[in-house]
């Protein structure tokens, strides 16, 4: 089980940290503090699909951004993918080309570039070093500049956006569809939603309940019942439809701990990781972020 946010910070155990599995690893590019001695991470190939690291400009300077997109003429829907704490790494980027072979444009932004990279650390208080260095503000801030860098490309639709997130991203997927009109829907892969329990207020923190008023568009939470985290769902539910917002909903997988979908992870749970993309696809396309089919090649 997964407590985000503890007082004293993040310890190892809260993300089922295999050290066996730090002395072989096979899956280069996987986040080296997460990776199960277990894993058998789904490694999506390139066929029909263009990928490359684009520059996007931002305050201060410029971030990276891992873009995979159909190998086709045209515009395609846009999808944003918001890493969790480890960063921009194979996991990340392997979910872009899942959504690439469906006819999107897939696009992971390097959030945490001004501060380092916590992708190849094993010393998780490091690693919480760079995560606190990007501030809320700054995170929202760089979602407009890559929602501007998109405008500029001739194969962005940007009539059709979306973005989905997990664990440090899920919680981005709130705020950010609480701040940009452009979103057309958004999913959240067990995102924090409130502060933890007698924490004290701190005005640099962006909590989605406290601005449910404010979604421009339908969100989907998933969520696992042995998350600590799940323990806010309630009260987010009572904001939602305290707001009117009855186009946003939360599942709850019962079974399943923080990080389900992580399939580089100990917490993978294939039934409920694969449940959750199918209800991801079909949100998606509810709310008329449609993927648009291509050939191969």
């Amino acid at each position: 089980m997964l407590t985000l946010f503890r007082p004293d910070g993040n310890q190892p155990e809260d993300f089922h940290l295999s050290r066996r599995g730090l002395g072989a690893v096979i899956f280069g590019g996987y986040a080296a503090a997460a990776l199960s001695a277990q894993a058998d991470p789904i490694v999506t190939d390139e066929v029909g699909v263009i990928t490359e690291v684009e520059q996007i400009p931002v305050s201060g300077g410029a971030i990276r951004g891992y873009v995979a997109r159909p190998k086709a003429n045209g515009r395609f829907p846009v999808v944003l993918v918001v890493n969790e704490v480890f960063g921009l790494h194979a996991y990340i980027m392997d979910v872009c080309r899942r959504l690439s072979k469906l006819g999107y444009v897939a696009i992971a932004p390097g959030f945490f570039d001004r501060a380092g990279d916590p992708a190849p650390l094993t010393d998780f208080p490091a690693i919480m070093k760079i995560v606190a260095a990007a501030s809320d503000q700054q995170v929202m801030s760089d979602v407009g500049a890559t929602l501007q860098f998109l405008e500029a490309q001739p194969w962005a639709d940007m009539r059709k956006v979306a973005i989905t997130g997990f664990c440090w991203g899920g919680k981005v997927v709130w705020n950010a569809c609480e701040t940009y009109p452009a979103f057309k829907a958004g999913v959240s892969w067990y995102g924090p939603l409130a502060p933890p329990p007698g924490s004290p207020p701190d005005p640099s923190r962006i909590w989605p309940i406290e601005h449910v008023a404010g979604l421009h568009c339908p969100v989907l939470g998933l969520y696992g019942g042995k998350d600590a985290l799940a323990q806010s769902i309630p009260a987010m539910r009572d904001a939602l439809a305290a707001a009117g917002k009855s186009d946003s909903e939360i599942i709850i997988y019962q079974d399943a701990g923080h990080g389900f979908h992580a399939d580089y992870r100990a917490s993978y749970n294939e039934t409920d990781a694969r449940d959750g993309w199918s209800r991801l696809l079909a949100f998606f396309g509810v709310n008329g972020v449609l993927p648009r089919p291509f050939r191969f090649g």
